[in-house]
């Protein structure tokens, strides 16, 4: 009986751990060659996996629900269709083994930072693991091994997680301050203002009143909120805005957009053109097309650009144009097509979104004059596009003012305070709006 082993696929480089969603067969049936066999899920994309043979489905290690480290057997193919294995709670002692340990090992929060030789062993010795997500706070926060042992872990076999770090980083904080002001005279301490931390977010107790419904979050909605939450504790929001005249863009569009459906199949909006503006500006304002590390800034080379795309499960996803600047504006538009339309019917890859360095959110879609969003982490900066309007605009002509009817729309720029002052996130909005505003309304694509 020949049988072949299915693993848990990497989808990405950065992805460590993949959930089981759903799976589509059970032990005993027979499958063949790009077969659905299952539905998995990670913190960026959810994907169907196909069989890569014909068969029958021998044994299957891992049911749903199931988190499980990628290149992991899930399950056993007999490409020459024998008799099915009964299932069996204990999976084969190797396979069970490893599959143990590295399940164990798996947490909620994926990191692309890999521990070091000497943090490993050091992990062995002591008999206790931390993931890649908590080594990366504890070097960004300068802790020694010795703390990391010293805290309370609240996951499996009192894995330290990463909630338990941000609190003893926050006690000790707190601790410090405490101390700093006991030990300043009193004199002193009436000039100086001594930073201490804010008190723990008390729970907040919900009451539920006949007839209200509740509603579970979905995986998406809960990766989401944690991650709003995260942009919000690290970033320095401050949001700039401004209103630019489109009218030359609408005309053009008003012009072009039977043609170019009827030569390309497929539609032609506003956004491409706002897309090649922003990357005009991007290449002018460079600190805008950046990341924070610590105390390091990194400017990045590739111009990545993040559509927020809104879903019909009412969630939000962020596909990403890699090297946006390279393409002309047909090229800009039929990308945009494609991830927005790959968004939409669930066929993005794991690489579909990740990797932007600054993403643009279009609250013009829903008729929504201006926004504030959150800047989608670790960029600094979003760009947020609002509805066009038709408005009465004073107009300036050879021969006097006069009054006129033309399309305005606010553009919103969302940065981090922490690097990005007001005057350059200021000066970045107003060359965009110029971009927007010179455009040449005879221009053909």
């Amino acid at each position: 009986m020949a049988q072949f082993e299915l693993l848990m696929p990497k989808l990405g480089e950065s992805i460590e751990v993949a959930t089981i969603t759903k799976w589509f067969v059970k032990v005993g049936d027979i499958v063949n060659d790009d077969d659905i066999l299952l539905e998995i899920a990670t913190d960026k994309v959810d994907s169907e996996i196909p069989s890569p043979v014909s068969g029958r489905i021998i044994k299957i290690l891992y049911n749903q629900d199931e988190s499980v480290p990628v290149q992991t057997v899930i399950a056993i193919i007999d490409t020459e269709g024998g008799v099915a294995e009964p299932v069996s709670q204990e999976k084969d002692s190797a396979t069970a083994d490893v599959g143990k340990q590295k399940k164990e090992e798996s947490v909620q929060e994926e990191s692309t930072v890999q521990s070091t030789d000497q943090e490993k062993a050091r992990e062995e010795s002591s008999g206790r693991y931390y993931s890649p997500l908590v080594r990366r706070i504890a070097n960004q926060e300068g802790l020694t091994h010795s703390d990391l042992a010293s805290m309370e872990g609240t996951g499996i076999n009192s894995r330290v997680r990463k909630q338990d770090i941000l609190n003893y980083l926050k006690n000790r904080h707190t601790e410090h301050s405490r101390r700093t002001a006991d030990s300043t005279p009193l004199s002193e301490q009436t000039v100086t203002a001594v930073p201490t931390a804010l008190p723990p977010k008390p729970k907040i107790s919900v009451s539920i009143s006949a007839g209200d419904e509740i509603i579970e979050m979905d995986r998406m909605r809960k990766l989401i909120a944690e991650h709003m939450i995260m942009s919000k504790q690290i970033s320095a929001h401050v949001t700039n805005m401004l209103e630019a005249d489109v009218t030359e863009i609408v005309l053009w569009r008003n012009r072009i957009k039977d043609e170019f459906q009827k030569r390309e199949k497929e539609k032609i909006t506003y956004l491409p053109v706002f897309l090649e503006a922003t990357i005009k500006a991007l290449k002018d304002f460079p600190m805008i097309n950046a990341s924070v590390d610590h105390d390091r800034i990194i400017l990045r080379k590739r111009i990545n650009l993040g559509i927020a795309v809104a879903l019909p499960s009412g969630n939000l996803i962020v596909p990403v144009i890699k090297d946006a600047d390279q393409y002309n504006l047909l090229g800009l538009t039929k990308a945009l097509n494609k991830l927005a339309d790959n968004a939409r019917n669930n066929k993005l890859g794991p690489d579909d979104i990740q990797g932007g360095t600054f993403t643009i959110t279009n609250f013009g879609t829903f008729r929504n004059v201006m926004g504030t969003p959150i800047i989608n982490q670790p960029q600094v900066a979003i760009l947020a596009i609002g509805t066009i309007e038709k408005k009465p605009a004073v107009i300036e002509t050879s021969t006097g003012d006069i009054i006129g009817i033309r399309h305005k729309m606010f553009a919103s720029l969302t940065y981090d305070h922490r690097i990005i002052d007001g005057a350059y996130g200021g000066a970045f909005l107003r060359k965009l709006a110029d971009y927007l505003e010179g455009f040449d309304g005879s221009r053909n694509i």
